[in-house]
């Protein structure tokens, strides 16, 4: 498998980079970025700081908005960020936002006529780490984060993967997709109306499951439209209080759904995902 560089442009010293290539996971030609400090230049290995997106973001959305590159400069860490879904003329889409086409939900769907290119949980997991650790300058150590559909994404891959994550962290998530509806639509449509299926990609029903513990940080808006419809972090508070799993969970006042929340507090993820990656480099 092969990388074709879109673009690349310095920042912090640093390269903000562009790639393509063509994933057999997913049967389409996908997009990633890739932020590589400058000590990226010299022959050393970095850690990997995973970033998932939201609805309707392309891998552009959290490269051009957070602001999250002169941290992760100085930290030394390697930031990737995938596209949300896969895409192309050849890709089953959806009128609405919140299916389809910017809208993977981080699933490896089971139903016609999803099942032929959305697998993005395989993307994620594995095919992806493994083509950027055969191509970059970066160690096996990773650690994942991301924003609402993506914070959702970082939280369940996590849950069902502690061996390879460091850590885990999100901003605004949508903790309880069986009961809202952007996931019941979703998980609807990808894995079928048997919710037992659902399970597998809900974080209060994973955390209740999980062998291990990671750490966990979660920050949200008090101002988010969607946080009572939507994101329900009461249910992830309860799940974790139900079986002693420490996640901390920080609530910010007037802070809504937006970049400007995550540009706000991502300095705060990074070095705590840091503390993680660069413990044992």
């Amino acid at each position: 498998m092969t990388l074709e560089l879109v673009s690349k442009t310095q920042c912090f010293d640093g390269s903000q980079c562009q790639y393509t290539h063509r994933s057999s996971v997913l049967d389409c030609a996908m997009r990633f970025s890739v932020f590589l400090p400058s000590q990226a230049e010299k022959d050393q290995r970095f850690p990997v700081l995973y970033w998932l997106s939201g609805l309707t973001c392309s891998d552009e959305n959290f490269s051009q908005k957070a602001g999250a590159q002169r941290m992760a400069a100085e930290l030394g860490i390697v930031l990737v960020i995938p596209d949300t879904s896969p895409r192309g003329d050849e890709v089953m889409d959806d009128p609405g936002y919140d299916l389809g086409q910017g809208a993977g939900f981080y699933v490896n769907a089971t139903e016609e006529p999803w099942r032929a290119h959305y697998r993005m949980y395989d993307y994620v997991v594995d095919e992806l780490p493994s083509l950027i650790e055969a191509h970059l300058p970066v160690s096996e150590r990773r650690a994942i984060c991301g924003h609402s559909m993506g914070g959702h994404g970082a939280l369940t891959i996590a849950l069902k993967n502690p061996a390879r994550y460091t850590s885990v962290s999100a901003f605004s998530p949508i903790c309880n997709p069986m009961a809202c509806p952007w996931g019941e639509k979703a998980l609807g449509a990808y894995l079928g109306p048997e919710k037992s299926a659902w399970e597998e990609y809900d974080t209060t029903v994973l955390m209740g499951r999980a062998s291990e513990q990671l750490p966990i940080l979660v920050s949200q808006g008090e101002d988010d439209p969607f946080l009572e419809e939507q994101l329900k972090p009461e249910a992830l508070e309860a799940a974790a209080s139900a079986v002693q799993y420490p996640v901390r969970i920080e609530y910010h006042a007037g802070y809504d759904h937006s970049y400007f929340f995550i540009a706000s507090f991502i300095e705060q993820h990074l070095r705590f995902h840091a503390d993680l990656l660069l413990a044992h480099e």
